[in-house]
Parts: structure tokens; C-alpha cells; sequence
């Protein structure tokens, strides 16, 4: 079945056909680790995982690289201020290694949380610095790049068109913060490719400049080139890195070997809170962590990044968790259910369920239509026949979803639970969800009965044997 990405370069959708027919390249632009990552960082990466799931849905392999920031981006974006990492090293009184450890630590522990797979490469800026050292040596060589008393920049004339990506002219360049630093440059829009350290400089490398360090875009060109190629299918990130980082990643790459790097470049919209931005000075900076604190599935939060297109702005709302906890609920009981169901399908119900899984296909194939693709889901989970079949069928979508929609509890994974109590449950949520609390510990003492117990969380319930919960 075909599919079809947007593609930010041409600025339309366009059949996706990878450069190796059996294999998709992938760069992802991963975390600068100075700081805890957001719930708004974080769907970036569940709409980078779900590309992924869906390419190996469409049976791809995939090789798909991801960076580590930890030196080189200023915290400007561009070419002034002080590296992000020995900012906060000094707020936190501790090395820049230290700051780079714990937050990739804990950048990994909210992907596992998430259940969003981790690249087959992970690479970091520090353990790359020599393959930077030879792309900028390459790009000076070329004649794409000069030196000035404070760096070396990237001569963005030389190209035949800057930028190609941003759809941006040059008259509105100029005038930000990026580009009307240093009265060295050639152009006020070059920019820095290395960065001429001071005396006192914590993280700095010999070069044939001096003592100096990376800037931000240079990691992902070199790094991109070495597990990847010169060329390869997706490059990926946030929509905040189009006119900066991967505008330059491309002029990088064009000034050392003549070539885009990638054929398809995608981008993740904003995530906004209550509608609006979010920052610090309103307060409303959330972690994966505050999910977790409320009491709910981390997982609620991808289900709930579901409800809208990737490339579209999404308002987190806590109503919103809340609703979707209740679903990613009732879809696990839907899986539970249908598990131990032993309606028989007619001919007719296996070819409703066939159309519904194509539809599922051609959503997920159609630039990663989620919204869409749960209301096929949907559509399984609410058949009126109970089947292991269909089961089977809502495990094989989950391949793209990463629900675990067949999580039960973690110390209960293996029991089998009777037919007889999964009906005594979903008859229990009805009548929670009418509120007749009477019949609903009427319920629950029918199920105590069987030998079974029922927890009510907010990620759904758990049902385990008694005085196991």
C-alpha cells in the first residue's frame, strides 16, 4: 500500500518511496540534556515513534539515528550567549558531564514510559567532535567557510538559494537575533560552524583554530553523514528547528557534498496548554512526570496525542488526560474482553473487520492520520461480537498505536481471567458510569466471590487475583 508524508522542503504531500527499498534512513534532531524535557518535547517523539511504527507496519527496516545535544547549542539558537549546558552547570553547581548524564538519564526513562521505541542509533555531540572538525575543515577547503577572530562561519552566499526550507526571505533574517551579531561576518546571516573558546572555557577541543567547541548545527550534518550517508529518507524534528537548525543543516550539507541531506524533512507542530504557550513565567510547564503524579498511565498522555494530526497544534488540557484515560481504559477491557470472547463470526463480521483494518492502513499510510485511524479502532474495540480474532486484530493496530493495550497489572500478567468475571467487570463500569455506587459494589463483592479483586486506577483497572492487587 502506498505512502504518502508532507514534506516541509516541497511544502505539499508526495509518495514516499525510500532511497533502498527494503530500508528507511532516519535522522531525528534528539534533546539538548541541560533540563528536564516537556510534555511538549515529548510529542515530538511519540510522532517520531509512530513514523517509525508505521514504516515497519508497511514492512520496512529501519535504521534511524538520533543525536544527544550535549554541547554546542547557544542559549540563543544562534551565534551569541553561552552554551546551554555550562549555563546550567553553573546554576546547578555541577560539571557539564554531570548535567549531560542526569538528563539523558532521565530523556530515556520518559521514552521507555511512553513506550516509544529507541533508535537503533544514539549519538552524542562530545564523542563526535572530530568528525565536526573535518566537516568544517571540508566546507573551508570547499570555500563555503571563513574564519573570523571569534569563529569560524558559514558563508551562506555561496549557495544558490538560502533559505530553502524556511520559505523565508533574507530581509527577515537580518533582522533576528541570529544574524546581526558579529561585524566579522561577510554576510549578517552566516553563521557559526565552530566557536573560538576564552581562557576560562569549561568545554573546548583543540582545532586548527585553537582551543574552541562546536556550534549547535554542525553535530547533526556530521553525525547524520556518518551513520546515514551523504544521503538519506527522513530527517525529523520539532517545527521550532525549521528556519535555524535544519535551514542550516541543509546549507551545510549542500556547501561540503552538493546535496539535501534528506528527501523528506517533517515536523511536529507546538503543543499549547489551556490554549496558550507554554513557559515558565505562567506556570505551566508540565513533565511526563506530573502525569505520572496525578495517578495516571503515562501512556494516557500518547492516547491523547492521537487526537490530533502531528502537524497540527494540540491543546493539553487536563479534561482532556481524564478523558483519555477512560479511553485507553476501555480499550484494554475491549482486549480483555475479546480475549476470553468466544462469539462465533460470520463471514460477513471477517469482512467488516477486513474493510476496518484496511481502512486502519490507509489512515496511518495517509501522512500519519491518527485521529482517523482510532475511529477504526474504535470501531473493533465496540464490535458487537467478543472474538479472540478481534483481539488479535486491536494487537496488531497497537503495533502502531504502543498502547500495551494488553497490559492487565504488573503482577497479574499471567493469569487468565474467566470469561464470567470480564462480563462482572465491564457490567461494573456501566454502572459506575450511570452512578449506581450500589450496583456497583454489588458488583464488585460477585467478583470477590470468583476470587478476583478490582482496583480502580486512573490508567483503568486492574484486575488480579485477591490480596494481590
Amino acid at each position: 500500500m502506498e505512502i504518502y508524508f508532507y514534506n516541509t522542503l516541497t511544502r505539499k504531500k508526495g509518495k514516499f518511496e525510500p532511497i533502498n527499498e527494503k530500508e528507511v534512513k532516519i535522522y531525528s534532531c534528539g534533546p539538548t540534556v541541560y533540563k528536564d524535557a516537556t510534555i511538549g518535547n515529548m510529542r515530538t517523539n511519540i510522532f517520531q515513534d509512530v513514523l517509525r511504527r508505521v514504516l515497519k507496519y508497511n514492512g520496512y527496516k529501519i535504521k534511524h539515528t538520533m543525536n544527544i545535544t550535549d554541547v554546542g547549542h547557544l542559549v540563543s539558537d544562534g551565534d551569541k550567549g553561552e552554551d546551554k549546558m555550562l549555563k546550567s552547570a553553573r546554576e546547578e553547581q555541577k560539571t557539564p558531564l554531570q548535567i549531560a548524564e542526569h538528563y539523558t538519564k532521565l530523556f530515556f526513562e520518559d521514552l521507555k514510559d511512553l513506550n516509544i521505541e529507541t533508535p537503533e542509533i544514539v549519538c552524542k555531540a562530545t564523542e563526535h567532535i572530530q568528525e565536526m572538525l573535518e566537516y568544517v575543515e571540508k566546507l573551508i577547503e570547499n570555500g563555503y567557510a571563513y574564519e573570523t577572530s571569534t569563529a569560524i562561519y558559514f558563508d551562506v552566499s555561496k549557495l544558490d538559494k538560502y533559505p530553502i526550507l524556511s520559505n523565508l526571505d533574507v530581509e527577515n533574517q537580518k533582522a533576528g537575533a541570529r544574524v546581526d551579531i558579529d561585524t566579522e561576518k561577510r554576510n549578517p546571516y552566516d553563521f557559526a560552524l565552530w566557536i573560538k573558546a576564552p581562557e576560562n572555557h569549561l568545554m573546548k577541543w583543540d582545532s586548527p583554530w585553537g582551543p574552541s567547541y562546536p556550534g549547535w548545527h554542525i553535530e547533526c550534518s556530521a553525525m547524520g553523514q556518518k551513520y546515514l550517508g551523504e544521503q538519506f529518507d527522513i530527517h525529523t524534528g520539532g517545527i521550532d528547528l525549521i528556519p535555524t537548525h535544519h535551514e542550516n543543516e541543509i546549507a551545510q550539507s549542500k556547501g561540503k557534498c552538493g546535496k539535501v541531506p534528506a528527501n523528506f524533512w517533517m515536523h511536529g507542530e507546538y503543543l499549547l496548554i489551556n490554549g496558550g504557550k507554554m513557559s515558565k513565567s505562567l506556570g505551566n510547564v508540565y513533565l511526563l512526570k506530573d502525569i505520572k503524579e496525578r495517578g495516571y498511565d503515562p501512556l494516557t498522555y500518547k492516547l491523547f496525542s492521537y487526537s490530533c494530526h502531528y502537524k497540527n497544534k494540540l491543546n493539553f488540557t487536563w479534561e482532556g488526560i481524564e478523558a483519555s484515560a477512560k479511553s485507553l481504559e476501555r480499550l484494554r477491557n475491549s482486549y480483555q474482553l475479546n480475549i476470553s470472547g468466544n462469539d462465533n463470526l460470520t463471514a460477513e463480521n471477517k469482512q467488516v473487520l477486513v474493510q476496518i483494518e484496511e481502512n486502519f492502513h490507509k489512515a496511518i499510510n495517509d501522512d500519519l492520520n491518527m485521529p482517523l485511524a482510532m475511529s477504526f479502532v474504535w470501531e473493533v474495540a465496540k464490535f458487537d461480537k467478543k472474538n479472540p480474532d478481534i483481539a488479535k486484530l486491536l494487537l496488531k493496530f497497537d503495533s502502531v498505536l504502543g498502547l500495551k493495550i494488553d497490559y492487565i497489572s504488573s503482577d497479574n500478567k499471567n493469569i487468565n481471567i474467566p470469561q464470567e468475571v470480564l462480563d462482572l467487570v465491564e457490567q461494573r463500569k456501566l454502572a459506575r458510569e450511570s452512578k449506581d455506587w450500589a450496583k456497583s459494589d454489588e458488583l464488585r463483592d460477585l467478583i470477590s466471590e470468583m476470587g478476583y479483586s478490582v482496583k480502580d486506577t486512573k490508567s483503568g483497572v486492574e484486575i488480579c487475583k485477591n490480596f494481590s492487587c
